[in-house]
């Protein structure tokens, strides 16, 4: 489905992982690479510009990581970002300039791309947030189905199987997730769209519209 794709969900011009997702045709295929991207993208990165934090972390000089951070490689912390208090970053993790992970948020094998924002108590996992997406309070991506199945992505025009058991989310550049909201595995939302506050989301989201709940999505006027 043309929607799902990288180029119409993503400007890649806001991420240092550009390389990698110019490869994919759907951006979950990049799931399991993002590992070792990062270990040879942070060994390449420019020493006047970035200090090595322990194994595989490489941590922009300009970005602000609180002493009570948990930062676990491989990690790529980029410039201007913000890791807040009591942080805990898993590995295989991308943050992008700008981008704020906030108090209690955990990752792990993200691609965060410049100016998102996680920034309380959230949960992001095997996923992939575009530019200037933002996570309300206590929303969070669910990585594995219930059933331990693997996962496959829905629209109502079909089904993709993707091969994975593990796939949170994909969201689009200016996607905004209300607080407390819990995205399915498999869930992909288009570009500048807007998710009500406690809800639950599954499968594929429209670009440009508001999702309210399962049975009802608009567009935006």
């Amino acid at each position: 489905m043309e929607a799902m794709k990288v180029k119409n969900l993503y400007n890649l011009e806001e991420t240092i992982a550009a390389p990698l997702l110019q490869e994919a045709q759907y951006p979950w295929e990049v799931l399991g690479k993002i590992k070792d991207f990062i270990v040879e993208l942070g060994n390449s990165l420019p020493e006047e510009r970035f200090e090595k934090r322990g194994e595989n972390i490489w941590v922009a000089k300009s970005a602000k990581v609180a002493p009570t951070a948990c930062l676990n490689g491989p990690c790529i912390v980029d410039e201007e970002a913000e890791i807040r208090h009591c942080a805990f970053v898993r590995g295989s993790a991308i943050i992008g300039k700008g981008a704020v992970v906030g108090n209690s948020t955990e990752l792990k094998n993200v691609i965060l791309f410049n100016k998102v924002q996680v920034p309380h108590y959230n949960y992001v996992g095997d996923s992939i947030l575009g530019f200037k997406a933002h996570m309300g309070a206590g929303s969070i991506t669910s990585n594995v189905k219930s059933d331990k199945t693997l996962v496959v992505v829905k629209s109502r025009e079909e089904e993709i199987e993707t091969g994975l058991k593990k796939f949170g989310a994909m969201l689009g550049d200016n996607v905004e997730v209300g607080c407390n909201s819990v995205l399915c595995p498999g869930t992909v939302i288009g570009r500048n769209t807007n998710v009500y506050p406690l809800s639950r989301v599954r499968g594929f989201v429209p670009a440009g519209c508001i999702y309210k709940n399962q049975g009802e999505v608009v567009e935006k006027r």
